[in-house]
């Protein structure tokens, strides 16, 4: 019944007795011989395995007179492949990169709702970006916008489609300020953390992403860490691989302008796909650099414009919030009908109270509203 998975299972099978020298359970001389050459003939075979489909060399003993007489061509491939999943086996490069421009802008286009001039600047930062044969700095993106807008979600679907493991890359690193950085009387240590993480992150990957959330409530000192990374030096001639760091920085700050000025244009007849970068760009900055309540706009490396866009989330109307619903059940394979669409999406509180034409949540909480709509 295994047919042609046979050989395949059976050399898979091969690492589970080669920890070691095998005991003699018996003690018998001849018994305990054979079993030893078992073992060292099975380390040799599985050495082989590594080198042919893998990314480590091969030794010239190692090779000499041997071939993989249990596998035709097709079983190699199907276990080089099973092999990959779990190491980094790449002809060049470093195979926990993945780069897919094509897929982040599918994803871009597809799955974020209400944010077309997000959707373009980010594309465009991170193409422009990966284009630099050697980086004189890292990328700094800012988002900006209220609640549930999009942030968060953006921010992953780049690790993604940039990294093979997503967030769960050790090339990527996630800090929330809340979490990770609580106590300011402890600012030093996590200065220090926050120093040996970024170099250590670097030092493993040739591409990294930072990604700090609530970042209005980082203590300033923190921010100063980043300043060196974020300023243009002379690209080092002597590295290998380009040096490419990316740092995103997730906030609410700014979002009561962007809706202001949002609302004004809507008002005036424009559509959301016509606001421009530079309607938002003034707003954006003077909330972000005169709010009393958050270092971030006082920083180095927002005066010293070391951060190289700053990118406007949109508030969501009820059509954005129905087809956030439509997606979350699609994710959970639930079936939905347009009504249920709608009444999910009136669940939400609007803003500004005589308009109501903006989600004051965005996004957020339709899980929860659905699974209160299923069980009501």
């Amino acid at each position: 019944m295994l047919g042609p998975w046979r050989p395949l299972l059976l050399l898979l099978l091969l690492p589970l007795h080669c920890a070691g020298d095998a005991e003699d359970p018996g003690g018998a001389g001849v018994l305990r011989d054979q079993l030893r050459a078992a073992a060292a003939l099975c380390r040799r075979y599985w050495a082989l395995l590594g080198c042919q489909v893998g990314s480590r060399p091969c030794d010239e003993d190692q090779t000499q007179g041997w071939s993989l007489p249990l596998l035709g061509q097709q079983y190699l491939d199907i276990l080089s492949t099973w092999y990959c999943r779990f190491g980094d086996c790449c002809d060049t490069g470093d195979c926990r990169i993945s780069n897919d421009l094509s897929g982040l802008e599918s994803d871009l286009q597809g799955q974020v709702h209400g944010q077309p001039l997000a959707r373009d600047l980010v594309l465009r930062s991170v193409k422009s970006f990966l284009e630099l044969d050697q980086p004189d700095k890292a990328l700094g993106l800012s988002f900006h916008g209220g609640s549930g807008t999009g942030k968060n979600f953006v921010a992953r679907i780049m690790a993604d489609n940039l990294f093979r493991d997503g967030l769960r890359s050790d090339c990527v690193q996630m800090f929330i300020a809340t979490l990770h950085f609580p106590h300011p009387k402890y600012v030093d240590q996590y200065q220090e953390r926050l120093t040996d993480q970024i170099q250590k992150t670097q030092d493993r990957c040739p591409q990294t992403l930072f990604i700090f959330d609530e970042a209005e409530k980082l203590h300033p000192d923190l921010l100063e860490v980043l300043q060196p990374q974020l300023k243009r030096r002379v690209p080092e001639t002597q590295r290998t691989k380009p040096w490419r760091t990316f740092y995103l920085f997730l906030s609410n700050l700014g979002g009561s302008a962007i809706n202001e000025v949002v609302l004004n244009l809507l008002k005036a007849g424009k559509s959301r796909e016509d606001i421009t970068a530079d309607q938002l760009e003034h707003p954006l900055k003077a909330e972000i650099m005169e709010s009393t309540e958050s270092s971030f706009g006082h920083s180095s490396i927002v005066k010293e414009n070391l951060i190289d866009c700053f990118v406007p989330f949109l508030p969501l109307e009820y059509h954005h919030v129905r087809l956030c619903a439509r997606d979350v059940f699609l994710s959970q394979e639930l079936p939905y009908t347009e009504a249920a669409l709608d009444e999910i999406a009136k669940m939400m509180v609007y803003v500004p109270k005589e308009e109501k034409l903006f989600s004051s949540q965005g996004c957020k909480s339709i899980s929860q509203r659905i699974t209160y709509f299923i069980e009501s």
